[in-house]
């Protein structure tokens, strides 16, 4: 069997996050299909259907703006069948372009919430894995051959700690990426083969991670929608202000999803040039173009 990591990112808009973030979550193949199930039941039980048949999707940015917090503390706490009565009030006057009620704005912050605590337990529940990596939002891409053709630093470390964790479970791991533009999809395969082929550490990991990434459309995917979810709590809660990371953090967010970050990030260790070293799956890279490991 095999473990399948389901990539996505926050912040590359550069808009309103403070970081960018490429991650996603591990999920072995036998867990698979029970997460999906776990994810379609969490989806129905918060809102009463599934998203896209309004033409909605779970992402981070969607399930926990702020404006969702706030919605779903102006009034008391509905029992389930309220909220899903009113939760399906609001999505179909978003359909038809109605005004929602003061109670259906209420009750789909409340059920984006709860959609979002369910994937942090369904996670918990399937034992998946937390990897992410973190650069400043202010690096510049240099105008080098070697910007342009190899992979960024970041994406080497959070290659480097799945490979590591696959050791570990002495299993494959695949990559399930969600698409985006296609050419710029074609142009990160190309980096990531080059990697896996012409450097010797990716040609050992090689070993463990197959090079060739499965690329899937994320209103589709529910492991990619819950990877998005946690990468965007990553982006707003999560920091090493030891090392740097130290952009103001949503409390919001924070207070609610900070320790399922902690409790689900890989912890294992590496080894490199005969010395060990302990290993988190949560990085953070202040220059993903620098060399070596700074």
């Amino acid at each position: 069997m095999s473990w399948l990591l389901f990539l996505d990112e926050s912040g590359h808009d550069h808009k309103n996050a403070p970081y960018e973030v490429r991650g996603g979550i591990a999920l072995h193949a036998e867990k698979l299909w029970p997460f999906v199930q776990a994810m379609k039941d969490a989806e129905a039980a918060a809102f009463g259907d599934a998203l896209h048949r309004y033409k909605k999707e779970i992402k981070g940015h969607r399930l926990l703006d702020k404006h969702r917090f706030k919605w779903a503390a102006q009034d008391e706490l509905l029992d389930d069948v309220a909220r899903r009565k009113h939760a399906l009030g609001f999505l179909n006057k978003g359909v038809q372009h109605g005004k929602p009620t003061r109670m259906e704005f209420t009750a789909y912050g409340q059920a984006c919430l709860s959609m979002a605590r369910a994937i942090f337990q369904s996670l918990r529940a399937h034992d998946a894995r937390l990897f992410a990596a973190a650069v400043p939002r202010s690096v510049q891409k240099p105008q080098t051959f070697e910007a342009d053709e190899f992979l960024r630093k970041d994406q080497v470390f959070l290659l480097e700690r799945f490979f590591y964790f696959l050791e570990e479970q002495k299993e494959p791991g695949l990559l399930v990426m969600d698409e985006t533009d296609r050419s710029e999809d074609r142009r990160f395969v190309a980096r990531l083969e080059r990697y896996f082929v012409a450097t010797a550490t990716g040609r050992y990991r090689s070993s463990r991670i197959v090079p060739s990434p499965f690329f899937v459309a994320s209103e589709m995917t529910y492991p990619v929608q819950a990877a998005d979810v946690c990468i965007y709590c990553v982006n707003h809660a999560f920091r090493l202000p030891s090392q740097g990371m130290d952009q103001p953090v949503r409390d919001d967010i924070k207070d609610e999803f900070l320790h399922d970050l902690f409790d689900l990030q890989f912890r294992g260790q590496g080894y490199k040039d005969g010395q060990v070293f302990n290993l988190f799956g949560i990085v953070y890279v202040p220059n993903p173009y620098a060399r070596g490991r700074q």
